[in-house]
Parts: C-alpha cells; structure tokens; sequence
C-alpha cells in the first residue's frame, strides 16, 4: 500500500499505565453568573482509550494484533475501558487492582476548545509481572505515563530481551537507569532536556545522545522536537534529522503514542529504525490535526506517503464503498454539503474545524442546476467541476463529490457517515436536512459557526459596486 508495511501478521505487545479519555462535549454561549467561567450546555459523551490503551488502539487500527497489560480499578471506567478496549479488537490482559480507581481523564469541550480537564487517579504501587510473550511477537511497548505501573519495568525489560524482542520505551521522569537494555526511548523534547539539559548545538546533541545510548546499552535514541520533527540516533551511527509533516496542529493529545505505535509496528513488520521512525513521523504529522486523543490508519498513511490520489469521486456507489472500507478500518467519516461557489476564508475555516471532528471528511457540492435553483439565475458563478477542484485542493479535504438533488439526503443514506457537519445558527440539530437519517443509525449531528463578515454574496456585491 503505497510503501507502508503489511501489519495485519504483526503481533505487539503494550505494557504500561491504561487510561479512560472521556469528552463531555458540548457548546457555550454565556458565561455563568456564579464565577466568570463558560456554562457548558452538555451535548454528547465520548469515551475513548488513552495511554497505552491509546497506544494499543492505534496498534490495532494499523492491522496489528495488540495486546494489552496494565492495572485498572473495579469501576464504571474499568469495565468501560475493557468493554472499549476489546470492541476495538485489543487483546486485553488488564489486572483488576481492588481499592485503585481506574485512571480517567474528563475533559469537558465547548465545541473544539476544551475549558477544563479533571484527573482521576491515584498511584498504583505495584509493577506489573511479564505478561505471556513469546518469541513470534514483533516488539515489545513500554508506556509509562508516571503512574506507577512502570515504576521497576526491569523485570520487563529482562524478559523481553530474554526472548528476542525488541523494546520500544515511551519514558517519562528523570530515572532513565530503569530503562536500561531497552532497544530505544522515544523522548519529546521536554522529557530530553529534563534528563540531559539544554545542549548547545546540534553535535553536542549528538554527543550526550550517544553517552546515553553507551550507558543505557541502548540501540537508538528518538527525540521527538514538535516543530522541528524527529531526531534519530543509532549506536556510532551519524544522526538523522526527520523534518515535520504536520500540516495544521488542531491538539496533540495522544501524538506521542501514535509515534510509539507507528514505530513498534515498523520494527515487527522488519523496517529498521530509520524507515520506522519515518513511519512514526508521517503517522505523527498526520494524529496532530485531529481533535482529541485519535489514531491513524493505513490508509492515511498511504495518502500521505502517496499525495497523487484522486480525491474528486464520479461514482457514488464507488465513493460509499471506498467509505465502508474506511470505517472497517475504524476511521470516523465527517460529511457536510453546499454550493461552495467562490470559496473564502470563512469556508476554509469551516471544513478545517469540520474535518476536526473525524478522520475523513466528505464534501457534497450542489450541481449548476441545484445552485440556481437555491440562488437564482445568476448563480453559480463558478460551474462544479470547477467548485469541486478548489475544494479537492484544500488539506481538510478528502473527498468531493457532486450531488442533483434538493437535498443531500440520498448520498447521506448511501454513504452513512458518522458525523454530519452544518454551519449556521441552527437553534435545534431537527432543524439540520438529513439529521434523522444520520440519528437512525447511530450517528450525530454537529452544528458549527460561521465567519461573521465573510460570504460569497458579500464577495459578489462588492465586486459588482
């Protein structure tokens, strides 16, 4: 596919601290009486996996067959979690631990923005023992988010190695030594400079990078640098410096355990580490422009590794079928529709804060036919293949696709997308055309704001003054 591995005989397993993601999402219009914070009206909850469940996930959209070990409560979270976990096809070796909750971070959205985050947690004490791995497993994840699951991982470390496989380590805190005989640590800038300090230039980097490799009998060291990418650096090896291919950055929750997922499954299905980590850094740039904890599938890897697809489709039975092989892979499908005729600010902005809510977003155009009927005879000034090639060329885009009709309600009803996207000051989501198709089977409806002073009526007064 387009240069990315096969995953799907790609065994891994994720050992480390599981968490529940929860979003209340929601949207604000005042503020409260009670204290200058915004009143959040509630919208919908969405649980998804976070930390080395988030890791395991993304390991599991890519094909791979994930398993998972680490501790959680006997909770409403804990079994959620679980319940998530194996719905997404994660192999679970999760221990219940008596008197510890679940680790559960709520956040609370008011539309794209999050307006607070409340942790629930407390440390666990205890390391988890090795799971059962065996030889035929790919590679071995290490997730430590500093929640006392990974507290001693040496024993893990040990077992590991003990059968071949190679160990990828997510860290966290300043205690490296812990990590010792791990293959690689995959470190973000802040978590770098906190071990090491700040260093001067790039071969000094270099150099504290391959004491740390010598110390911790290390095969690779990957620094992760935001916007300055990814920095490899192998065992008397000269560095590797990755640049970014983050397009937009909507929020980085979760990026680091794409990159670890990315790269572990790299390593299993034979890349080395160079070609791994430039597997992470794609999978990278692509996570960051999505709203919320998410992941990556082969497909997007494969779009981004491979920019040249068509994205205008002709055949709507085809498009529909290429979106069902999209949500087998578990990728969420965005659809939203207009005339889109002398595309502006406020429509790039628009299908940007659409294409936040999902993994794919679909454009419907109105057909010539369907505009003038909507506009008037003097509209469209641009005819749809036209439309549709401007949008076709916008990042948030995935693909365009003409529709005749008054309504798109027969192309909602094809396609079934998971969410279905309007702009304006809708009071009501009944108000949406097509909301109790998209509600029928299980999808939702999001209402999202427009550009004040900005429309294609505006743009065509005033070129006409």
């Amino acid at each position: 596919m387009h240069g990315i591995p096969d995953f799907t005989n790609v065994q891994v397993w994720v050992a480390g601290d599981v968490m529940l993601d929860r979003y209340w999402q929601g949207e604000a219009r005042r503020i409260s009486p009670e204290a200058p914070v915004p009143v959040v009206k509630m919208g919908f909850e969405e649980n998804r996996l976070g930390g080395a469940a988030n890791v395991a996930l993304n390991l599991a959209v890519l094909g791979c067959n994930a398993r998972l070990a680490g501790w959680v409560g006997d909770d409403e979270a804990g079994r959620t979690l679980r319940h998530e976990a194996t719905r997404r096809g994660i192999d679970t070796q999760l221990s219940t631990v008596a008197g510890l909750p679940t680790i559960l971070k709520l956040r609370v959205l008011a539309g794209n923005h999050q307006v607070m985050r409340v942790d629930f947690e407390q440390p666990f004490t205890d390391t988890i023992a090795a799971p059962p791995w065996t030889a035929d497993a790919g590679a071995v994840v290490l997730s430590d988010y500093a929640k006392g699951t990974l507290a001693d991982p040496r024993d893990l470390i040990a077992s590991a190695r003990t059968h071949g496989l190679p160990i990828i380590v997510d860290p966290k805190g300043t205690d490296w030594a812990r990590y010792q005989g791990a293959s690689i640590l995959t470190p973000n800038w802040s978590e770098w400079t906190e071990v090491a300090g700040v260093s001067h230039d790039e071969d000094a980097l270099a150099a504290q990078a391959q004491q740390w490799i010598s110390t911790l009998e290390l095969s690779a060291l990957l620094i992760t640098r935001s916007e300055k990418g990814m920095s490899l650096y192998q065992a008397g090896q000269a560095p590797v410096h990755i640049p970014t291919e983050a397009r937009a950055v909507a929020d980085v929750t979760g990026a680091g355990d794409t990159v670890v997922a990315a790269l572990a499954a790299g390593i299993a299905a034979g890349l080395d580490w160079e070609a791994a980590c430039r597997l992470a850094n794609t999978a990278a740039g692509i996570v960051v422009g999505k709203v919320g904890t998410s992941v990556v599938s082969p497909r997007e890897l494969a779009d981004a590794k491979q920019q040249s697809l068509p994205k205008v489709a002709v055949d709507r039975n085809q498009l529909a079928r290429q979106i069902a092989d999209y949500q087998a892979r578990g990728e969420r499908i965005v659809f939203t529709n207009g005339c889109f005729d002398i595309l502006h600010a406020g429509h790039v902005s628009y299908l940007t804060e659409a294409a936040s809510h999902g993994d794919r977003l679909i454009v419907a155009v109105n057909s010539d036919r369907s505009v003038t009927e909507l506009k008037g005879p003097t509209r469209p000034v641009n005819h749809a293949p036209q439309r549709m090639d401007v949008l076709a060329g916008l990042a948030a885009v995935d693909h365009v696709i003409e529709f005749d009709e008054s309504t798109p309600e027969a192309l909602l009803g094809l396609i079934k997308p998971d969410v279905l996207v309007k702009g304006g000051d809708y009071a009501n989501v009944s108000d949406v055309v097509g909301h109790e198709i998209v509600e029928g089977y299980g999808g939702r409806v999001q209402v999202l704001g427009v550009v004040a002073g900005v429309s294609t009526t505006g743009i065509i007064d005033k070129a006409q003054r």
